[in-house]
This record gives C-alpha cells, structure tokens and sequence, in this order.
C-alpha cells in the first residue's frame, strides 16, 4: 500500500510551517511522553537545565508538523532586541540536542541539514522536487518489504532506512510545458 501524506513548500523561509495536503497527513505514532516531556526527561539524565530558549524553540518546532532547516526556523523566532530572542548558536545547540534526544531527525539535502519530526511520526521516505524543493511524503509496505527480504538475504538487522528520491514534481513539469509552448507559438 502507498500512503501519500504532506507536500511540503521547503526552500521559500516564508512558507515555513505552511502545507499542502495530498491525501491525508500521515497518521501519528502513539507515545507515552509529549515531546515536553521527552525532552525535559532528556535534559535532566544529562543534568542540563531546561531553558526557556529551548522551550521556545521546542514550542515552535513542534506547532506544526514541517520539514525545516536552522535559516528558516530562525526567520520564524523573534529579532534580536524582541521579548522570547533565541541566538543562531543556541539554536543551532538546541536542535542537535533534538535530534539527540530523539524527537527530530537530521538529514543532508542539497548540501543543507533539514529536520524533521521523529518522536511521534512514522517511518516514512520522501520524494523531493529539484526544482521547487517540495518534500512530499510517502509510507510504501511494499518498500519495507523489500529493504526486510535484502536485510534478511544478508543477516542484517534492519531497524530504519531513509529513501529520498529526487525528480520534478507534477506542478514543475507542467509548468515547464507550458512556457515550452509558448515559447513554439512565438
């Protein structure tokens, strides 16, 4: 089965946090902690302080499901001299602690570190636009079966994957015809 879930406008910083939506979001994972509390458990076991810059920030974050780099979520946090400011450091710090504590997922496109929403959101693997840089994403059983059967062909162990398949999505591929044929009509 093919789940198709949030296309997401990734490059345009304005767009931030704003979807599209396919078919249906994918379904959330049931959890025992809200991120919160995940994360306030995480900090304590390393003996760190829950901030309110890390709240801010993890507030933000987890307002809405989105994929997101450091740039944009900086443009969405207030200016520098603004009440609840959060430094490019201190985010830049907070977010690798997300990803250590498990509640945000780190991955390379375009020579750029995107996040995402790990802690209470499924597997899934994502087809990327090269050209507008919408993110949609798909769960496909017949996808895990496959990479199972390899792991297995192996003796390996699988316990996650990451598939990101690059091309031009619907939108960008008519859009492109479209100018084409104007351009034979001149």
């Amino acid at each position: 089965m093919l789940t198709s879930a949030l296309e997401i406008p990734f490059a345009d910083g304005r767009n931030f946090m704003s979807q599209e939506t396919d078919l249906k979001t994918l379904a959330p994972v049931r959890v025992a902690l809200t991120p919160q509390q995940r994360f306030s458990d995480f900090l304590q076991s390393r003996g760190m302080r829950n901030t309110e810059q890390r709240r801010a920030v993890l507030e933000l974050v987890f307002l809405e499901h989105d994929h997101f780099d450091a740039d944009q979520l900086l443009e969405r946090l207030p200016a520098k001299g603004e009440k609840g400011y959060v430094s490019r450091p201190t985010v830049y710090r907070t977010l690798g602690e997300f990803v250590d504590a498990g509640l945000l997922r780190k991955f390379s496109l375009d020579g750029r570190s995107v996040y995402e929403h790990d802690y209470g959101y499924p597997q899934h693997d994502h087809l990327y636009c090269t050209k507008c840089e919408k993110l949609i994403e798909f769960q496909s059983d017949s996808l895990l079966e496959i990479r199972n059967e390899v792991g297995k062909a192996h003796n390996f162990d699988v316990r996650s994957h990451r598939l990101i398949v690059s091309g031009i999505c619907e939108g960008c591929r008519r859009g492109r015809r479209r100018e084409r044929r104007k351009v034979d009509l001149i």
